[in-house]
């Protein structure tokens, strides 16, 4: 799926609290963090949004955490949720000139999916109060994709949103995962708003595509099932072949720039960004903050070898 060798370990290293503690004792770590995460505060990340709209951008914000066990912790996350939507929408308030609804991110298992017994349920409860906060405000929410034991739940989740929020819910597919294509058939079919990304969690070959090939095959399926469906979608991706799909595919569909939307990682190929938006495209950056950045980082560096070798040549004393 990538032609970085270490990925696999890059990937398990970003779910070892031994590795984490030493990476993150590492001066130069902090550095590169910066990067690819706009800061720990909501001021910081709203200050990267401002110059970000400022630059025709527009802008998904994901409070980083996962995995969360702990019932007061995702509660903690539900308030900065809050937060963080309640100063979107005084943000964009009546401006005119955004033409799309900026947006927050949601990973479910911050929100408490993986906590023992009812953690379905105590994660819809908490998603159904950032999405009924982030309707009253015009914001959008995207549920992120997180590893494929999660997905028949954040599936589920989703759609009982979008039962009653079917313009500010959309969702995440992974394109590694061999069940993606039925799920973008059901959810275009739907009319839904899907963020189409090719994966990036270490999963087995029983349930995902582990060659690049397969992996680059089957997003250009799902983009095809995504642009000639009902939804609007959302092609993440850096790859400048998917790009090329993307805008091709938009031109045979027909589906004009405003009817699908390009998006990249705040910090990656930032002239490509550029040239995007000099071609009037639409693109959204996702922007990443909070303290909780380790996992995020790392699976940064096992995506594009040239993230690794940036952080490795950063670390080297002298250079």
């Amino acid at each position: 799926m990538s032609n970085n060798p270490l990925r696999p370990a890059l990937l398990a290293a970003a779910r070892s609290p031994r590795i984490e503690r030493g990476l993150t004792g590492l001066p130069v770590t902090r550095r590169i963090v910066d990067r690819f995460v706009a800061g720990e505060t909501r001021a910081a990340v709203l200050d990267t949004t401002r110059e970000l709209l400022a630059r025709n951008r527009f802008v998904t914000i994901d409070y980083l955490g996962e995995d969360t066990l702990d019932p007061d912790r995702a509660q903690r996350v539900v308030d900065e949720y809050l937060d963080l939507v309640a100063a979107l929408g005084a943000l964009s308030g009546d401006d005119s000139d955004l033409a799309r609804p900026l947006e927050v991110s949601v990973k479910l298992s911050a929100l408490g999916q993986a906590l023992p017994g009812d953690g379905h349920t105590i994660a819809l409860h908490n998603a159904r109060k950032i999405v009924e906060a982030a309707a009253t405000a015009r914001v959008w929410v995207t549920i992120d994709a997180e590893d494929h034991t999660t997905t028949d739940s954040t599936h589920a989740i989703v759609r009982e949103l979008r039962r009653d929020h079917p313009d500010t819910v959309g969702t995440v597919l992974q394109a590694y995962l061999r069940r993606t294509e039925d799920d973008c058939r059901d959810f275009a079919a739907a009319g839904a708003r899907i963020r189409l990304c090719k994966g990036a969690y270490d999963e087995p070959e029983s349930v995902a595509f582990r060659r690049k090939r397969e992996v680059d095959d089957s997003y250009l399926r799902c983009l095809r099932i995504l642009m000639r469906g009902n939804g609007y979608p959302m092609v993440a991706t850096h790859d400048p072949a998917m790009i090329e799909a993307a805008a091709l595919l938009a031109t045979a569909t027909p589906r004009g720039r405003e009817d699908f939307e390009f998006q990249m990682l705040y910090g990656i190929r930032p002239a490509e960004q550029d040239r995007l938006v000099r071609l009037g495209q639409h693109l959204r950056v996702y922007v990443p903050f909070g303290d909780q950045w380790y996992g995020y980082f790392v699976r940064r560096l096992a995506e594009r070898p040239a993230n690794l070798m940036f952080f490795l040549r950063s670390a080297v004393p002298g250079r």
